[in-house]
C-alpha cells in the first residue's frame, strides 16, 4: 500500500513538472538554445541524482545501485535513439520551434506505454522463471545485431500508423502552427505535426522493446524499473537539443551499447549459477559508456564517411 502511494505521488510530480515546463516556462514556441538545453539537462540529471539518494534511504544500497544502473542504461540507449528522432524531424521538415512540443507529447505517451510494458514484463518473470533466459538471449542477440548492422535508416513513410490515419482522417499539406487538428469547411483535418507525434510514439515502442528488457535484467522491482526509465525519458528532450549538433561525434556509442546489452543478457543467462555483484555491473556499464565516447573523440570519422551517411 505504501508503494502504491509512492507510484501516485511520483506520477503526479512528473506530470506537474512536464506541464510547468511546456505551459508555463515555454508558452511561446521558440527554438531551444543549446545553453537552455544544457541547463535543463543538468536539472533533470540532478533531479534523478536526488531521487537516487531518496531510494538509498528508503529502500537501501542495493536498490539504489539498481536504480543508478538502470538509469545509466536507459540514458545511454536514449542517446542512441536521438539519432532516430533527428532523422524523423528532418524527414518531416518539422520547424525547430515545434520540436519541443512533439517530444513533450511523445514522452507523455511513453510514460503510459512503458508502465504497461514494465508491469507485464515483471509479471511474466515472477510467474514464469524461464522467461529470464528468453530475455537474456534476446538482449545478447540484440547486442550482436547492433554490432553487425550499424545502419540507422528510418523510413517514416512506411510507418503503418500513417496509412491508418490517412484512412480515417484528412491531413493538411502544410503545418498549421503548433496545432494537431484544424477544421476546414466543417471537416476535421489532422496536421503533419500530429503525424510526427504518432511516428515518434510508435518508434518509442520499438525503443522500449530493447530498453525495458535491459533494465528488467538488472531488477524486477517495477517501481525501480519504471522510475529509472521515466527519469531518463524526462531528460531526453533537453538532451536532444543539447546534443543534436554533436551526435555524429559519438559514432562508436552504438558499439558500446551493443557490448552493454550483451553483458546484461549474459548476466541474466548465468544468474541461476553465478550472481554478478550490482556494483561491478554498474562499474562495467559506466566504463564501457565512457570508453565509447572517448574513443569516438580520439578517432573521429573521416569527412567522406560522414557525408555518405548523410
Amino acid at each position: 500500500m505504501e508503494q502504491l502511494g509512492f507510484w501516485f505521488i511520483f506520477n503526479v510530480g512528473v506530470l506537474s513538472l512536464l506541464v510547468l515546463d511546456l505551459v508555463v516556462l515555454n508558452r511561446k514556441n521558440e527554438k531551444v538554445s543549446v545553453k537552455s538545453a544544457l541547463w535543463w539537462s543538468a536539472f533533470w540529471i540532478g533531479l534523478a541524482a536526488l531521487f537516487n539518494i531518496f531510494i538509498y534511504y528508503w529502500k537501501g544500497k542495493e536498490p539504489a545501485l539498481q536504480f543508478l544502473t538502470g538509469y545509466l542504461i536507459e540514458e545511454s540507449l536514449s542517446v542512441d535513439n536521438l539519432f532516430v528522432f533527428m532523422l524523423i524531424f528532418n524527414y518531416f521538415k518539422v520547424p525547430s520551434e515545434y520540436q519541443r512540443k512533439v517530444l513533450f507529447w511523445g514522452i507523455i505517451g511513453a510514460l503510459f506505454l512503458r508502465a504497461a510494458f514494465i508491469l507485464v514484463g515483471v509479471s511474466l518473470i515472477n510467474h514464469f522463471h524461464f522467461t529470464i533466459y528468453i530475455l537474456g538471449l534476446f538482449l545478447v542477440i540484440t547486442g550482436v545485431k547492433m554490432i553487425i548492422s550499424q545502419d540507422k535508416e528510418v523510413n517514416p513513410e512506411k510507418n503503418p500508423i500513417i496509412s491508418l490515419v490517412n484512412r480515417f482522417l484528412k491531413v493538411t499539406k502544410t503545418y498549421e502552427g503548433d496545432r494537431f487538428f484544424i477544421k476546414k469547411e466543417g471537416l476535421l483535418f489532422a496536421t503533419p505535426l500530429f503525424i510526427v507525434v504518432l511516428v515518434v510514439e510508435t518508434t518509442d515502442v520499438i525503443f522500449a522493446a530493447d530498453s525495458i528488457p535491459a533494465i528488467l535484467a538488472v531488477t524486477t522491482d517495477s517501481f525501480i524499473v519504471y522510475t529509472s526509465n521515466v527519469f531518463a525519458l524526462l531528460g531526453l528532450r533537453s538532451l536532444y537539443f543539447a546534443l543534436a549538433g554533436l551526435m555524429t561525434l559519438f559514432h562508436y556509442i552504438n558499439y558500446g551499447l551493443a557490448v552493454i546489452l550483451s553483458f546484461i543478457g549474459i548476466k541474466l543467462l548465468v544468474s541461476d549459477f553465478y550472481q554478478i555483484d550490482m556494483k561491478y555491473a554498474l562499474l562495467f556499464v559506466a566504463t564501457i559508456l565512457i570508453l565509447s565516447v572517448v574513443i569516438s573523440i580520439l578517432f573521429p570519422k573521416k569527412e567522406g564517411v560522414l557525408e555518405e551517411q548523410e
